[in-house]
């Protein structure tokens, strides 16, 4: 085990902006670009730590801060000796600061309150005040141990305009710079092991405070550097926008991370050939939960790669009908656990009895898809 984290270029697109990056953690290597599968509440639904392994997945988004403080505690985190042995799951991990359910949790005012200092949570069953802000989330993310670390920040929500998201974004610096004067202090987790800080770009849906936002986050000298606000991700024709006008600013050694990105196997396509290294979303396996199954084909055209299928969601809905009696695998190209043994009868049959091995089946297939789509990637730009 090396006790470090580094990132190299390894290979760019000769003629689009997509790259091959070599990321090293105390955990192990990283080749990207690369799908995070996203354990929210220190664990992937229905999925264990070797069904990720069967999927290819290097890295996963392991233990979120808020969740982590309301339950089991940072006590019971730290006495079992960090989340990596909490989830028993031995490869990379990165968690995030929280930022995100300060936008999620503040349209509930009864629920956080924000402050210049940060966010005031009520705990959902105990009532119990949590005070979460640049110096706590970087402390908890110590405990955590996770290999890559947020900064504290404001997730911008879209619905405020301009003058929320120059509010959020004068929040983001001022947080990430305290973010980066705790983590200076002690670099490694409450375990000895190196972990980087990635800082968070913000600004919304306006060109110049993203370009501002950027310039600030650069002069930072962080680890890496992750792209986030509620447009991300779910706006993908914007977010696309928005690493255009920000990419020209950012140094080729570093990593690129979209927050939340991952929606459809297209929107990592889509990202990738702008210049983002890593991804994480909940939906592949929510999708796969709710009866919504990944199912096209990876074709090489000009150069890049598609995700096609007989639909422009490139899905199956299994709860259907025409699947009752339909004994061919999910995707005829899939290699997965799921598409080699059992067919969309059987997994038609599980969804509508509720049977829990249908979900399980199902998210190692959505997974496996985007994991799939992602050595694609790798495999057409290291060929060139």
């Amino acid at each position: 085990m090396i006790n470090s984290f580094q990132s190299h270029l390894i290979k760019k697109h000769p003629t689009l902006p997509a790259r091959v990056m070599r990321m090293t953690t105390p955990h192990g290597e990283v080749m990207t670009p690369a799908f995070m599968p996203v354990g929210t509440r220190a664990m992937l639904n229905y999925l264990t730590p070797e069904d990720l392994k069967t999927t290819d997945s290097e890295i996963i988004l392991g233990g979120n801060t808020y969740h982590m403080l309301c339950t089991p505690g940072m006590e019971v985190i730290e006495r079992i000796g960090g989340m990596h042995r909490f989830m028993g799951w031995p490869k990379s991990m990165l968690t995030d600061s929280g930022g995100y359910q300060v936008l999620s949790l503040s349209k509930n005012g009864s629920l956080c309150r924000i402050d210049e200092d940060g966010a005031h949570f009520k705990h959902p069953k105990t009532g119990k005040l949590i005070h979460l802000n640049s110096v706590t989330s970087i402390q908890a993310q110590k405990i955590i141990g996770a290999d890559i670390i947020m900064a504290f920040d404001q997730c911008t929500p879209e619905e405020g305009g301009r003058e929320a998201a120059l509010a959020a974004l004068d929040r983001t610096h001022r947080w990430l710079v305290l973010s980066k004067e705790v983590h200076d202090r002690s670099p490694n987790s409450a375990y000895g092991l190196k972990q980087a800080l990635f800082g968070i770009i913000q600004g919304g849906s306006f060109r110049d405070l993203r370009e501002l936002s950027t310039e600030f986050i650069l002069q930072q000298d962080l680890d890496g550097i992750g792209i986030g606000g509620e447009v991300i991700g779910f706006d993908m024709a914007k977010t696309c926008e928005i690493i255009d006008w920000i990419r020209p600013m950012l140094p080729d050694n570093k990593i690129r991370y979209t927050m939340g990105v991952g929606l459809h196997p297209q929107d990592l396509i889509n990202v990738v050939a702008k210049g983002i290294d890593i991804f994480d979303c909940v939906a592949p396996t929510r999708n796969a939960r709710h009866g919504t199954l990944y199912h096209g084909q990876i074709v090489e055209k000009e150069g890049w790669l598609t995700f096609q299928g007989d639909d422009d969601h490139c899905r199956i809905l299994i709860k259907k009908s025409i699947y009752a009696t339909d004994d061919n695998p999910i995707m005829a190209n899939c290699d997965c656990y799921t598409c080699r043994h059992f067919t969309r009868a059987y997994l038609h049959y599980l969804y509508k009895e509720g049977l829990i091995a249908y979900f399980h089946l199902a998210s190692i297939h959505n997974i496996h898809v985007m994991q799939m789509v992602c050595k694609k990637m790798r495999d057409i730009i290291l060929a060139m």
